[in-house]
Formats: C-alpha cells, sequence, structure tokens
C-alpha cells in the first residue's frame, strides 16, 4: 500500500491538465486520507469557497507553497 505525501490540513491545489488551466483557482485543504484508487492514495479535499468536499487521487494534486511567517524580511 502506497504511503501518503501528504497530510490532513495541509493546503493544496488542482494540478492543471494538458497544459491548461486547472478547473479552479481555489486552494484546498486536505480534510482525509483515504486508501488507494489505482495504486494512488485519495483524499478528501475541501475549499473554503465550496461547501461541499471532494474526492482526488494524490497524482491530481500539488503542494501549494505558504510562503513564511515574517515574509522574508530580516530586521537589521
Amino acid at each position: 500500500m502506497p504511503d501518503h505525501l501528504y497530510t490532513v490540513g495541509q493546503p493544496v491545489r488542482l494540478k492543471s491538465r494538458l497544459g491548461l488551466s486547472p478547473r479552479t483557482a481555489s486552494s484546498y485543504r486536505i480534510t482525509a486520507t483515504l486508501p488507494p484508487r489505482d495504486n494512488s492514495p485519495q483524499y478528501r479535499i475541501r475549499s473554503d469557497d465550496e461547501r461541499h468536499e471532494r474526492v482526488t487521487t494524490e497524482n491530481s494534486i500539488e503542494k501549494i507553497e505558504t510562503p513564511p511567517v515574517d515574509g522574508g524580511l530580516t530586521l537589521l
């Protein structure tokens, strides 16, 4: 059984398909890990912009890089 790459609470987005823009620009949060489908771990994801959750496979999502809390600024 493949291990899950993402964890509950982690922000992700749907990958674009065939060079097209993603179906939606919304970001999602992992709400649960599910058993694999076609040898790819599955996740339940939710966007704050939607009233429902989605189920997707690991190969359909990508991590969203979050900026540092301090905005990358350094005090001198």
